[in-house]
């Protein structure tokens, strides 16, 4: 059976992925490439919900359900900016630059959530938590290199990024590489106008 691997997001404008590259620059140089993972800027989005492998006759099911969870959505914005790791500082694993959601990115994710849930697909135990993946810790890391990323991630600010519009979700297609993930988008979704 054919499979792929899909997930459903919002994509950042370019200038807030490059703004988010400048802030982290000095992260990056500090702590490489031996430790972390780091996401390219142009694949930074956030997730609303991952899927994982499906068979490729299900894609279309999975297009009528994201039409339907996002037709009623209004486009918002957020505020991108601040720092961080999960699951924690003492055990970092996914560093991240967080994401200031409204309510409106809240009712957006749950809509996606139900829409897949009703599909059949596994519903997310954790709790949303809107962030951008900046990089992951690479397996097999030492305890004096997890110390030395969380010294950095410490000795780490950064402030307000900038302000997004959404105005669109996106249906992607992973394909996993060795250099990193490739990201195709299968569906945009428009979202509606607000009365700015």
């Amino acid at each position: 059976m054919n499979q792929i691997r899909v997930f459903i997001a919002v994509d950042l404008p370019p200038a807030i992925q490059e703004s988010v590259e400048k802030q982290t620059a000095s992260l990056r140089r500090k702590l490489g490439d031996d430790l972390i993972r780091w996401v390219p800027a142009k694949n930074m989005h956030l997730t609303l919900k991952f899927i994982g492998n499906i068979a490729a006759s299900h894609l279309d099911f999975l297009k009528q359900m994201l039409i339907q969870s996002v037709n009623s959505q209004r486009q918002f914005d957020l505020q991108i900016g601040g720092i961080g790791s999960f699951p924690n500082l003492k055990r970092p694993r996914v560093l991240w630059v967080g994401i200031h959601a409204p309510a409106d990115l809240t009712s957006l994710q749950k809509n996606v959530e139900a829409g897949a849930v009703r599909l059949g697909y596994e519903k997310e135990e954790r709790g949303f938590s809107p962030h951008l993946t900046l990089g992951r810790v690479r397996q097999n890391v030492s305890a004096a290199d997890l110390q030395r990323i969380r010294s950095a991630l410490e000795n780490t600010q950064i402030g307000r990024i900038g302000t997004a519009t959404i105005e669109a979700v996106h249906l992607y297609k992973s394909d996993l590489h060795t250099d990193g993930s490739i990201y195709t988008k299968l569906l945009s979704v428009p979202l509606g106008n607000t009365d700015r």
